[in-house]
């Protein structure tokens, strides 16, 4: 079973489910949009980094936000992969395992995939299935920032998506999630 990245459900108002994320760390990728990242973050987890270590995969794979790229971390030591993939069209994220520092995670060996830290923070998040096309995340998007603006909650930054599933599973058994930064 693939390892997701760890949250605290703090509230829940209709479909709509309040999240608290630990600090997280990501492998990260400039991204063109459409998913070539993820080739990129693949090989990183299975062994082109500097140690040859493989890291576990972990979910969700989360798109649509801007990640801080910043140098990588050179290091010789190998780390597990986790969901979620995060990425927005610019940029492409695997959650590192829980529990992983920047210091032990492995150098990437090809200079697009970099080690990033993303802090702590309460997230709104809206599940569903599908394959997570377009009109799917539009959609669900949709109502997400309807939902919030309802209840009056502020959000900050962009909407994300998170992809938990393999490609081969059937979309009615995927689990995809839109989410965006809280602030109360």
């Amino acid at each position: 079973m693939t390892e997701t990245a760890p949250y605290e459900i703090t509230e829940k108002t209709g479909t709509i489910e309040f999240r608290r994320y630990p600090d997280l760390i990501l492998a990260s990728v400039t991204d063109t949009g459409d998913d070539s990242g993820f080739g990129l973050l693949f090989q990183y987890i299975t062994g082109n980094n500097r140690t040859r270590g493989k890291i576990p995969m972990t979910a969700p794979v989360i798109t649509g936000e801007q990640i801080p790229m910043t140098s990588p971390v050179i290091t010789s030591r190998p780390i597990p992969m986790t969901a979620p993939v995060v990425s927005d069209g610019r940029s492409m994220s695997f959650v590192m395992p829980a529990g992983k520092t920047r210091d032990e995670l492995p150098e990437p060996v090809d200079p697009r995939v970099q080690i990033t830290s993303l802090p702590s923070r309460e997230m709104a998040v809206l599940r569903f299935s599908g394959y997570a096309g377009k009109e799917d995340v539009d959609q669900a998007t949709s109502r997400l920032l309807e939902g919030l603006k309802e209840t009056g909650i502020t959000t900050r930054g962009r909407v994300v998506v998170m992809r938990y599933n393999a490609p081969w599973t059937p979309g009615f058994l995927r689990r995809n999630e839109v989410g965006i930064e809280i602030v109360r």
